[in-house]
């Protein structure tokens, strides 16, 4: 989990660092409507933080970050799509495409499956076990 913890983290930081271009770019006035690339900014610093959040919590073997970056590269899968195909340059579409396969397939690999259910605890929780759950 560490692994797409480490990629789902990078598209974090990538997504704040396009935040941060388009904040750059609507100062400058390279955008018509400055508002218009602000608020992309602003959507992008929320989006990237939630990503970026997640791929920490994978890292540090938090379970409810599998969840968030599942649905992250569920919606890459057809951004890749319509780079590679619609936009006509699979020079963007088809890494993009390439990252968010094999993150959803480290995600659902057979360990990743069971350390999600909590089969790889030393000590499965159980009602006798009075201690706090670690999910």
């Amino acid at each position: 989990m560490r692994g797409a913890g480490l990629i789902v983290a990078v598209q974090g930081v990538a997504a704040l660092g396009v935040a941060v271009l388009l904040v750059v770019r609507g100062i400058a006035g390279a955008d018509q409507r400055v508002v218009n690339g602000l608020g992309t900014a602003v959507w992008f610093v929320l989006v990237g933080g939630v990503v970026l959040a997640a791929g920490r919590a994978l890292m540090l073997g938090k379970r409810w970050g599998r969840g968030l970056a599942v649905v992250t590269q569920l919606l890459l899968l057809p951004v890749a799509w319509y780079l590679a195909v619609g936009s006509h340059q699979p020079g963007f579409g088809i890494p993009v495409g390439t990252v968010a396969l094999a993150v959803l397939i480290l995600l659902f690999s057979p360990a990743a499956v069971r350390w999600a259910a909590g089969g790889d605890q030393g000590d499965p929780a159980s009602s006798a076990n009075g201690g706090p759950d670690s999910r």
